[in-house]
Parts: structure tokens; C-alpha cells; sequence
């Protein structure tokens, strides 16, 4: 490793520490020394100048990659670092990268800093001295390689890396940009660098620190300034669009105005015609109520007409009080003379009645004997024609052996009549137990009629069309001509509901769901009707001609029941002939056995000694086929799917059986309710003939007891004719005793009528002197009806007035309640208030209009015609129009404020574009002269320019690179395409010779430019940094047996 006092000749500070080895196959460099690599070519010395603010004086690794300790003190111009592959080179690159605060991305070698302690190490160090007036700068970075993660220090005080970059910032020291510092790993992506990218690293690097601001600036306005441009443009042209789209729509916006007006007018007139029709009722009102005032003045009046007339009414009244009270007084006194003489006729009519009770007494005694006499008479007569009856009466004694007889005859009949009815008896338990059985059978076929709908519901879930075809089928059977099957899955029955599965994994789907026909012609019936006409899809298939059902399989099964089988799939179910047929001819169910998993165990033996082509067993389904071309067995197997359809057994055997026996028993209740029916006229019979001969016996009887009877009736007669004749009565004694009583009741009466006739005078006295005073109380009453006749006629005038005045003050408030109806309507029909006055607006308006109700209504009625006539508009294309109408001086108003600002952009950008473009220029030109002159020194010829494509385009900008390296050839841009690898090292290294003394940074970095330009570089460099005011440039150069 080379070190500046290497190139002046004095022992370097590096040795002292560790010498690089030179041999490529050498050690690691920390783990051996070795002699130092053969001295340069002498090198002019450098100036005496001292260090630039920011230049590195001290760089200190431990640990550090390659390194254990080193520590290297660079000059403060050209320091040229040369040494084999592997010596460490670049690690020293790598320290001054990271110790100046630099992500390790930037060495394009690792993305974690841990990665850059030595292997083994767990912790490194990286420490860099940077010179400064005030005193040098000393970073510390330590780093942690099992964190990840770095400890930094400034003058060995503890700081963060934040710190730190503000302070490396400070020094203008941009360890990021190529143009300052350019790793080993980074050197093909600066040479790859595009225009744009190099005009900013050389911007950064070397111009003022504002230059690259003012780009980004202008950068950033000229993004802007596209974005108003883009955004002017496309308002312009919406508001264009949004104009011209209006000018379609001016002329009915103009007719919807119009028809505007007319509304409005129309809604004028309606807000006035409230305030007319108010005005026309309080007028009417203010009529009333002079009316109102009249008539209560006329009633006042007449109301004072009517008091004398009441005095005199009154006085009339108390004269007319006091005479009634007189006639009440004789009334009393009439009343109870009138008692007095009703007292005395009631005592006069009661010794009338007396009279009258002994008079009827003695009529009543009369009678009484006179009709002893009559009843004695009649008893004699009854008695004698009695005797004459018992003496005419025949001999009863021959009766008895009739009545014997009729005994008998009844004995027998009460027999037979038992017997009869034990019989009924014995009917009726023998109908009984037949009903019971009866029920017990129905039930059994309801249940198998149950499970058969459980088959057919989930036909119909399944298969709605062919359960529907079916429905069809049962109501019109009488159409076919054969027999015809429902489809086969509703028609076989399982004999063990267990082997549905073989079946239904034996017999497709489709075919399950078919019908099965024995005539052509009537499937064709059947498929017109149900496929063409009613549009279901069903399956029909026809039975063979020649039955199939019964034919007998290959082989017995008693020969494969050594294999497990226990059943061919034909007898695990019943169908009816045709079906059966049908699937012993297509599927062969005569002929396919059934196993058990004895038979699954023993497959291979079965398979090659029975040749049987399909088979089952317990769950899975074998075919064994031959093959046509080697005659090899192939058999496959399958699984058995669960069965879904057949599952529901039914024994239609049993069913039948069921039937028949039902038939049976209603055939044996027939027989049993006739011979009920014949009992009950046997009995009926019998119970005519006991009622005969029963009738004939009591009449026997009857005759056989008449003469007792005879005798009885006599005897008990002439025992009441005995006491009737006892019994009799003195009728002149009667008579001579109710004279006598007469007399005296008569004396008695004579006297009470004398008193009567006192009192009867004293109440005619009294009578008269009442008559007197009515008459009196007459001409009073007169006088009061013709006084209140005459109030009454007052007293209706005043009514009739009085009714006038409610009426008129009714009519009064109506018209008050009215005018404030119609003024509140008014008042909402202006949305005013309730103490708001009219606005100045619409008297003004109201003044224009007409003043009647009738001319308002012409108006109005005109007015709807005129607006009825705009037909057509539709409310949202104005509402459109005039949010367009907003919308266009709201975009306008946007417009001028967008090209205020866009001209505002286009000032700042002239004024920043004056102040970055004219220093970007001159440097460039700098830089173009210096590489040019680089060029020229080589025989070769290269310049740099500032590219842009659009001057407006300041994210374009970039710096051009035109080289030329043999005189037959043109400029041409550095491209990675066009010129060679050494050709773009040696152009690369020139730019920044280019840039040295243009660099405002403390120092630059360039690690391995190994072409085969490197001694000229070198030497260029050399003759650059001793010659010109450069700042401190770090080069390393590889120095092995390639190079």
C-alpha cells in the first residue's frame, strides 16, 4: 500500500502497522506479513499545502473486513492506494464510506453493517479524523454484529448517527453521490448512469448548493405549471362544451320562463282572489251589524211596551189565586157532605143486598128439593134397567177354555220370540267382530298404501315430470289397449329392502323412471300425449313379445354358492311380468349373481373359474370383459352408490291377499245384515200376533166379569137412592122465617133514607154557592187571556224580533269567524304573519290586478290556458340549464384563477430558470474544457454538453458525454452499447479528473480502475493533483499479474 510519505520518499506510516502482501495466493493480510510490494515510479512531490476544510487525516479500522488493527494517514491532495486482489483495497474504501456516516447500500456489497466485521468478530471499528480550521472532527462508528447495529461517537463522546450526518453534511462531504465517491462495486452502475442521473450527482457534487435546489424547484414548477396547462385545457374545453350545451337548451328555458310568468301571475291573482273574497265579506259584515244594532233597538222598545201589561197580568193572577181558593173550600165542604150521603146509600145498599141474599137462600132450598126429588126418580129408573140387564145377562162358564187356548198360543209366541231375538243377539257380536276385522285389514292396506307414497313422493322430488305422467296414466287407462306399467322403480318391490342397492346400481336412472308398454302403439299414445302435448320429459320402454321373466339362468346357483353368492338379482325382487321381462332381456338379471364378502375375498378365484361377466358383492360392482386382441380377463370393479328409490318394500302379495280378504268379510257383512234384517221381520211378525191375541184375551175376560159387575152397580145404587130419601127439608118454615127478616131490614132502610135526603139538601146549598164563585173566577180568567193574548202577540213580535237579532248576530259572527278564515288563508297565501303587514310588493302587484272576483276568475281561468299550452318542458332541463349557467361562471371564475397562477408558475420559473440555467451553463462549459483538454492529451477527442430534448422540460435535462478514440470515427455519445469497457473506465475517470478542479467537496474517492489506461491515469492524476488548486483525491489501483 502506497501512502504520500511512500511517495516522498520517507518510510510510510502504514508499514509501521501492516505491509500488503503482493502475491494474489498470499494469506490474509491480518494474518501475515510479507515484504512490501515493489516502490511506484517516482512521483513529483506534492505541494506544501495544507489540508482543506473537511480533507480525512486519519482513517483507524479494527476489525474491520480484512483488517484487525490498521490505521492510514493520507496526504492532503492525491493519495493513490495500489495493491494485489484481496489485499484490503477497498476495505479502506468501505471504512471511510461507513465511519462517514454512509449506508452500507452505498458499497453495493451488503445490506446489514454487521456484515463488515471481520468473520469471527463480534464486534468492529471504524474511526475517521476530518480535518477542520476549529479543530479536526474525530467519528467513531462502532459496530455490534450481533445487534446489527452501531454506536457512534464524536470527539469519543457518545452521539447519533443523525448527528453525525448533520456534521459530515456540514463539510460538504456526499458519500452517496458517484461523482464524489465511487466504489469498487459501484463503478459499472456510475458509468451506466443516464444523462439526467449524471447532471444531478454533478450538480451535487461540484456546483453552488443552491443549483441543485433551483432544479428541483423548477422541476417541481414545471410539474405544476403541466398540471395548470393540463388542467386550463380541460376546463376550456368543458366550459366550451358546457356553453354550446346551453345555447341547445336557451329556447326552452326561455318557454319555461315564460310559462313562469304566466304562473306567477296565475299565482298573484291566487294570493289576491283570498284578499278580494275578504274585503267582499267584511263589507258584508259591517251590513249585518248596522242590521244587528236596528233590531236590538226595537227589541229594547218592546221589551218596555210589555211591563204594564205584565202589572195587570199579575194583579189578575192574585184575585184569580184568592177566588180559587174559595172554590177549593166549598169543594172540601161538597166533598164531605157528598161522603156522608155516599155513606147512607151504602148502608141502604147493603140492607138491599141482605134482602136479596135471604130471598135466594130460600130459592136456593127450593131448588135443592126439587132436584132430590128429580135424582131420586133417576136412581129408581137406573136400578130397575140394571135388574132387567142382570136378568137378560148369558151363561159365561164356556169362556174359559177360549182364554185357555189364547194363554197357550201366547206361551208359544213369547218362545219364539226369544229365540228370535238370541239370534239378533248372536247377528249383531258376528257383524261386530267382522267390522273389527274389517278396520284392522284397512288399516294394513292404508299402511302399504302409505309406503307406496312414500315411493312416489320421492318420485315426485326427484322426477316431478314422470310423477305427473304418472297421475295422468291412472286417469286415463281406459286409452291403451295393453297392459301399461308405471314406471319400474314405483312397480318393484323389494323383497329385502337391504339389497335395493344391487338394483339400483344394476338398472340406470333413466330406466328406473320408465314406463313400461307391451304395445308399440300404445307407447306412441303415450309419448303424443305426455311429451308433445303436456311437454314432460319421461322414458318409456316395450316389453319383449316373448316373456323373458321366467327364464331359467346359465348356470344354477347352487354351483356358485361355494363362491359366497347367495342370489341372482331377479329373485331379490318382485315386479309385475312386463317389467320383469323387460329387465331380463336388457339387463340380464337372471344371469348376474350376488355375493357377500366372502365372495369379495375370494374375487380372483371366482373371476377365473366361474367366467362370469358381472357380478356383486357385498359393497362393490365387478365387470370382466375379454379382450378382443389378447384375450386377456380385464375386470374393473366399482362401488356401490346407496340406494335412494327402493328402499321402501311393499308386498303386493301380502297386499293382495289383504284385498281378497276384505272383499271376503264385506261379503260376509252382507250376509249377516240380511239375515239381521230378516229377524227383525220375523220378530215384528210375532210381536203383531201376541198384540192380536193378547186383545182377544182381554176381551174374553171382560165378558167373563160383566155380571159381577151388574150386581155391584145395583147394589151401590140402592144404598145412595137409602140416603137421598133420609135426607129432607120443611120449606114453608124456610119461607116464614126470611119474611120476617125482610120486615125488619126494610124498617131500618127507611130510616137511613130520611138522613139521606138532609145531606143531599146541605150539598146542593154548597153547589150552588161553588157555581157562583166560578163564575165569578170565569170573568177573571177572561180578562187575564185577553190581557195574555195581548202579550202573547207582543210577546211574538218581540220573539220574532228577538230571532232576528240572533239571526243577525249569527250571521254577524259567521261572517266575523269567516274574515278571519279568509284572512289567515290570505295571509298563508303570502306567507305573512300574523302581525305582518301586506309588502309594499304585492299591493303594487295587487294594484295591476282586477278588483272583482268574477274578472279575477276570467283572468285566472285565461292565464292556466295561456301556461297549459307550454307543454313539453321538463323542470330538470332548466334546473340543468341554470346549474350549467352556475357552473359555467364558476369554471370561468376557476379558469382566471388557474391562469393567474399558471402565470404566476411562469414567473417563477423564468425567474429560478435565470438563476440555475446561466451557472449550470458556465460550469458545464468548465467541465467540457477540461475534458476535452484530457482527451486532446491522449490523441482523442471528447466533449460535455447540457442535453435537452424540450428546453421546457427541466426533469430532461442531462449531461452528454461525446467521445471519439480513433480519428476515422465521429463523436459519439457514451453509451454502454457503443463503446468498449476500457473505453467507458477511461472517459469515467476523465469526467471526474474534469470535475477536480470544479469540486467544492473536501475529497474524492475512486476505487479500482483497472483497464489498461491506468499508468496514463496515474500519471494524468499526478500531473492534475500537484499542478492546480485540487482538493484530497483517494485512488485505488489493483496491482496484479493481470494488470
Amino acid at each position: 500500500m502506497a501512502t504520500p510519505s511512500r511517495k516522498t520518499s520517507t518510510p510510510s506510516s502504514l508499514a509501521s502497522k501492516r505491509a500488503l502482501p503482493r502475491d494474489p495466493s498470499s494469506e490474509v493480510p491480518s494474518k501475515r506479513k510479507s515484504s512490501a510490494p515493489p516502490a511506484p515510479p517516482p512521483l513529483p512531490l506534492q505541494s506544501s499545502r495544507p489540508f482543506v476544510e473537511g480533507s480525512i487525516v486519519r482513517i483507524v479500522m479494527e476489525n474491520f473486513l480484512t483488517y484487525d488493527v490498521c490505521e492510514v494517514s493520507p496526504g492532503p491532495h492525491l493519495n493513490m492506494i495500489i495493491g494485489a486482489n484481496g489485499t484490503g483495497k477497498s476495505s479502506i474504501v468501505c471504512a471511510i464510506c461507513l465511519g462517514l456516516a454512509g449506508k452500507p447500500a452505498f458499497m453495493g456489497r451488503a445490506d446489514k453493517v454487521g456484515f463488515f466485521v471481520k468473520r469471527g468478530c463480534s464486534k468492529g471499528m471504524v474511526e475517521i479524523e476530518l480535518f477542520r480550521n476549529s479543530g479536526n472532527l474525530t467519528i467513531t462508528r462502532e459496530i455490534d454484529v450481533a445487534k446489527n447495529q452501531s454506536s457512534w461517537f464524536i470527539n469519543k463522546k457518545s452521539t447519533t448517527q443523525k448527528v453525525v450526518e448533520e456534521q459530515v453534511a456540514a463539510l460538504n462531504i456526499q458519500v452517496g453521490n458517484l461523482c464524489q465517491f465511487l466504489p469498487q462495486d459501484k463503478v459499472g452502475e456510475f458509468a451506466k448512469l443516464s444523462k439526467i442521473e449524471l447532471l444531478e450527482a454533478t450538480e451535487k457534487s461540484i456546483g453552488p448548493p443552491e443549483m441543485h435546489r433551483y432544479h428541483c424547484e423548477l422541476k417541481n414548477f414545471r410539474e405544476k405549471e403541466k398540471q395548470l396547462e393540463t388542467s386550463c385545457k380541460e376546463k376550456t374545453e368543458y366550459l366550451e362544451k358546457m356553453i354550446q350545451r346551453n345555447e341547445r337548451y336557451k329556447q326552452d328555458v326561455e318557454r319555461f320562463y315564460e310559462r313562469k310568468r304566466h304562473l306567477d301571475l296565475i299565482e298573484m291573482l291566487e294570493a289576491k282572489r283570498p284578499w278580494v273574497e275578504y274585503e267582499n265579506v267584511r263589507q258584508e259584515y259591517e251590513e249585518v251589524k248596522l242590521a244587528r244594532d236596528r233590531v236590538k233597538e226595537e227589541v229594547r222598545k218592546l221589551k218596555e211596551g210589555q211591563i204594564p201589561m205584565t202589572r195587570r197580568i199579575e194583579e189578575i193572577e192574585r184575585q184569580r189565586h184568592s177566588l180559587e181558593a174559595r172554590i177549593k173550600e166549598k169543594a172540601t165542604d161538597i166533598k164531605e157532605t157528598s161522603q156522608k150521603c155516599k155513606q147512607k146509600q151504602d148502608i141502604i145498599e147493603r140492607k138491599d143486598k141482605q134482602i136479596e141474599e135471604l130471598q135466594q137462600a130460600l130459592t136456593v132450598k127450593q131448588n135443592e128439593e126439587h132436584d132430590r126429588q128429580r135424582r131420586i126418580s133417576n136412581t129408581r129408573k137406573m136400578i130397575e134397567d140394571l135388574q132387567n140387564e142382570l136378568k137378560t145377562a148369558e151363561n159365561c162358564e164356556n169362556l174359559q177354555p177360549q182364554i185357555d187356548a189364547i194363554t197357550n198360543d201366547l206361551r208359544r209366541i213369547q218362545d219364539e220370540k226369544a229365540l228370535c231375538e238370541g239370534e239378533v243377539i248372536d247377528k249383531r257380536g258376528e257383524k261386530e267382530t267382522l267390522e273389527k276385522e274389517k278396520k284392522s285389514v284397512g288399516d294394513n292396506i292404508v299402511r302399504f298404501d302409505n309406503l307406496m307414497n312414500q315411493k312416489e313422493d320421492k318420485l315426485r322430488q326427484r322426477y316431478r315430470d314422470t310423477y305427473d305422467a304418472v297421475l295422468w296414466l291412472r286417469n286415463n287407462r281406459d286409452k291403451f289397449k295393453q297392459r301399461v306399467c308405471e314406471p319400474i322403480m314405483l312397480t318393484i318391490n323389494m323383497k329385502d329392502n337391504k339389497n335395493a342397492k344391487y338394483i339400483e346400481n344394476h338398472i340406470s336412472s333413466n330406466d328406473l323412471r320408465a314406463f313400461v308398454f307391451e304395445s308399440q302403439e300404445d307407447m306412441e299414445v303415450f309419448l303424443k300425449e305426455i311429451r308433445d302435448n303436456k311437454k314432460l320429459r319421461v322414458n318409456a320402454v316395450i316389453a319383449p313379445k316373448s316373456s323373458y321373466a321366467d327364464k331359467a339362468p346359465s348356470r344354477s346357483l347352487n354351483d356358485l354358492k361355494q363362491y359366497g353368492f347367495f342370489s341372482y338379482l331377479r329373485e331379490l325382487f318382485d315386479a309385475p311380468d312386463p317389467v320383469m321381462s323387460f329387465l331380463c332381456c336388457h339387463y340380464h338379471i337372471h344371469e348376474v349373481p350376488v355375493g357377500t364378502e366372502r365372495t369379495r375375498e375370494k374375487i380372483e378365484r371366482v373371476i377365473q373359474e366361474t367366467r362370469l361377466k358381472q357380478m356383486y358383492t357385498a359393497e362393490e360392482k365387478y365387470v370382466v370383459k375379454t379382450s378382443f386382441y389378447s384375450n386377456k380377463v380385464i375386470s374393473s370393479n366399482t362401488s356401490l352408490k346407496v340406494a335412494q328409490f327402493l328402499t321402501v318394500t311393499v308386498d303386493l302379495e301380502q297386499r293382495r291377499h289383504l284385498e281378497e280378504q276384505l272383499k271376503e268379510i264385506n261379503r260376509k257383512l252382507q250376509a249377516v245384515e240380511a239375515g239381521l234384517i230378516a229377524l227383525y221381520e220375523r220378530n215384528k211378525h210375532l210381536e203383531h200376533k201376541d198384540n192380536e191375541l193378547r186383545q182377544k184375551k182381554k176381551e174374553l175376560l171382560e165378558r167373563k166379569t160383566k155380571k159381577r159387575q151388574l150386581e155391584q152397580k145395583i147394589s151401590s145404587k140402592l144404598g145412595s137412592l137409602k140416603l137421598m130419601e133420609q135426607d129432607t127439608c120443611n120449606l114453608e118454615e124456610e119461607e116464614r122465617k126470611a119474611s120476617t127478616k125482610i120486615k125488619e131490614i126494610n124498617v131500618q132502610k127507611a130510616k137511613l133514607v130520611t138522613e139521606l135526603t138532609n145531606f143531599v139538601k146541605i150539598c146542593t146549598s154548597l153547589h150552588i154557592q161553588k157555581v157562583d164563585l166560578i163564575l165569578q173566577n170565569t170573568t177573571v180568567i177572561s180578562e187575564k187571556n185577553k190581557l195574555e193574548s195581548d202579550y202573547m202577540a207582543a210577546s211574538s213580535q218581540l220573539r220574532l224580533t228577538e230571532q232576528h237579532f240572533i239571526e243577525l248576530d249569527e250571521s254577524r259572527q259567521r261572517l266575523l269567524q269567516k274574515c278571519k278564515e279568509l284572512m289567515k288563508r290570505a295571509r298563508q297565501v303570502c306567507n305573512l304573519g300574523a302581525e305582518q303587514t301586506v309588502p309594499q310588493e304585492y299591493q303594487t302587484a295587487f294594484q295591476d290586478l282586477p278588483n272583482t272576483l268574477d274578472e279575477i276568475d276570467a283572468l285566472l281561468t285565461e292565464e292556466r290556458s295561456r301556461a297549459s299550452c307550454f307543454t313539453g318542458l321538463n323542470p330538470t332541463v332548466v334546473e340543468e340549464y341554470t346549474k350549467r349557467e352556475e357552473e359555467i361562471e364558476q369554471l370561468t371564475e376557476e379558469l382566471k384563477i388557474k391562469k393567474v397562477e399558471l402565470d404566476k408558475y411562469r414567473e417563477n420559473i423564468s425567474q429560478v430558470k435565470e438563476r440555475w440555467l446561466n451557472p449550470l451553463k458556465e460550469l458545464v462549459e468548465k467541465i467540457n474544457e477540461k475534458f476535452s483538454n484530457f482527451f486532446s492529451s491522449m490523441q482523442c477527442a471528447g466533449e460535455v454538453d447540457l442535453h435537452t430534448e424540450n428546453e421546457e422540460d427541466y426533469d430532461k435535462y442531462g449531461i452528454r458525454i461525446r467521445v471519439k478514440f480513433r480519428s476515422s470515427t465521429q463523436l459519439h455519445e457514451l453509451t454502454p452499447h457503443h463503446q468498449s469497457g476500457g473505453e467507458r473506465s477511461v472517459s469515467t475517470m476523465l469526467y471526474l479528473m474534469a470535475l477536480q478542479e470544479l469540486n467544492r467537496c473536501p475529497f474524492r474517492v475512486v476505487d479500482e480502475i483497472n483497464q489498461v489506461w491506468s499508468l496514463l491515469l496515474y500519471l494524468g492524476f499526478i500531473a492534475s493533483c500537484g499542478g492546480c488548486k485540487c482538493n484530497q483525491y483517494h485512488c485505488c489501483l489493483g496491482n496484479g499479474p493481470d494488470q
